[in-house]
């Protein structure tokens, strides 16, 4: 089961990463775009679960190394 949670949490935080990179570099932010603006609750919805998203994967870096195996046995 945490080996799912981790990777969607991962796969939020890229998708996250790269919304983060279109503002830096074109002033562009997919998730306004789509909801209307930043400010729309939609919106912050999305922000707050990537900002849960990024807060989860810094779990990642304090885990020891795990096969797939011994996922699966917990």
């Amino acid at each position: 089961m945490m080996m799912i949670i981790d990777k969607i949490a991962l796969a939020l935080l890229i998708i996250g990463g790269i919304n983060w990179g279109s503002v830096g570099l074109f002033d562009f932010d997919i998730v306004a775009w789509i909801f209307g603006s930043s400010t729309a609750i939609g919106a912050r919805i999305i922000y707050v679960v990537i900002a849960l998203c990024a807060l989860w994967c810094i779990s990642l870096l304090f885990r020891e190394n795990v096969t797939t195996e011994e996922y699966q046995r917990h």
